[in-house]
């Protein structure tokens, strides 16, 4: 497994990483499981895990932790804070008030004394920067965190966050976490630029897409049993349009995914492995997330970890999806508040 240095940090971070959103029930409930695969992940060379609070609040991280005893020093161990983790509305954001806390029950489920990289898991438009790099701040100076970084921000507020540290003396975050992958190539637009710009490291999640990219959803043909296109109906929210058929643009998916599988089968590549080799072949990249819900799945992608694509396959890859494409806007990954209808208009 190849190794890249994360954001200037000279920490040195498999070009895979873990992700563990689908541990738990949330994705997969048998944690005895969840421990199998990060067993295996660290056995293949994959030193770098990713989950969140919000993760079946709370148990992804604890069934990593439980994986981990013994282990942790061989990792490189991110978590995420920003969302709802109860009733409370100020258990919830990016004020001082909540990530103090919370990093204290991240610390107690991980079942560790620090995380090695503490990400916001998106922006918060009421809370002042300056508020939340202070508290970031505090958690370095503690030992808690050993790096900060953020999920989802725009190009324009990674540029503030940047400005924002340098200003004040502040801890700056070393890594931007975004979705990206053959079908949402915007980042290459602004967020990859920034990045490289000012030495931030990326990780990219969802490089399959939302399993897309994996050829098991077909036109016409029903979706694997526990796939994402199976429960899009009961997940909701910001998951189901891109799986709803009656959409143009699910549809476009369609032609564009067959027109992919063809280019692999040409290459002699499967589908899975051309995708991944895609996101990590960017030169902003630092890691790629995978989230294998089952041992079986993780095998799988197991096999193409050394695949590293040649220029040919690239161009012929830009030609079905040119740069900076977003095919559907249901894959932006996150809706700023300023878009929404009440703010676009006039008091």
């Amino acid at each position: 497994m190849e190794l890249r240095v994360l954001g200037g940090t000279g920490v040195r971070v498999s070009s895979w990483c873990l992700g563990a959103m689908t541990f738990g029930p949330m994705g997969n409930p048998d944690e005895d499981e969840g421990v199998r695969i990060i067993h295996r992940a660290l056995d293949a060379g994959i030193n770098f895990i990713d989950t969140a609070d919000v993760y079946s609040r709370g148990r992804s991280e604890e069934i990593v932790g439980r994986a981990l005893k013994g282990r942790r020093d061989e990792v490189v161990l991110a978590t995420k804070v920003h969302g709802r983790m109860g009733n409370d509305p100020n258990m919830r954001g990016n004020s001082r008030r909540w990530i103090v806390r919370e990093i204290e029950e991240s610390l107690r489920r991980l079942g560790t004394d620090h995380v090695d990289l503490y990400q916001l898991h998106r922006p918060d438009p009421d809370t002042d920067l300056e508020e939340t790099l202070e508290a970031l701040t505090d958690l370095v100076r503690q030992g808690k965190v050993r790096a900060v970084g953020t999920s989802a921000f725009p190009a324009w507020q990674l540029v503030e966050t940047q400005w924002i540290a340098e200003r004040r003396g502040l801890v700056r975050p070393r890594c931007e976490q975004c979705s990206y992958s053959i079908l949402v190539r915007a980042p290459e637009r602004d967020v990859f630029p920034v990045a490289l710009r000012y030495g931030v490291g990326v990780i990219v999640y969802s490089p399959l897409a939302g399993g897309w990219l994996t050829g098991k959803y077909r036109r016409g043909e029903e979706p694997p049993a526990g796939s994402r296109m199976a429960r899009s109906g009961s997940m909701g929210g910001r998951f189901a349009p891109r799986f709803d058929q009656s959409r143009p643009e699910v549809q476009h998916r369609y032609d564009v995914v067959d027109a992919l599988a063809r280019l692999a089968d040409k290459a002699g590549i499967a589908l899975t492995h051309l995708a991944l080799a895609f996101t990590v072949a960017h030169p902003a990249v630092t890691s790629a997330i995978i989230g294998p819900r089952t041992l079986e799945q993780l095998e799988d992608l197991l096999a193409g970890a050394d695949l590293r694509l040649d220029a040919d396959v690239l161009d012929a890859i830009d030609e079905v999806v040119p740069p900076g494409t977003l095919l559907d806007e249901a894959d932006r990954g996150w809706e700023p508040p300023w878009m929404a209808a009440e703010a676009r208009r006039q008091a």
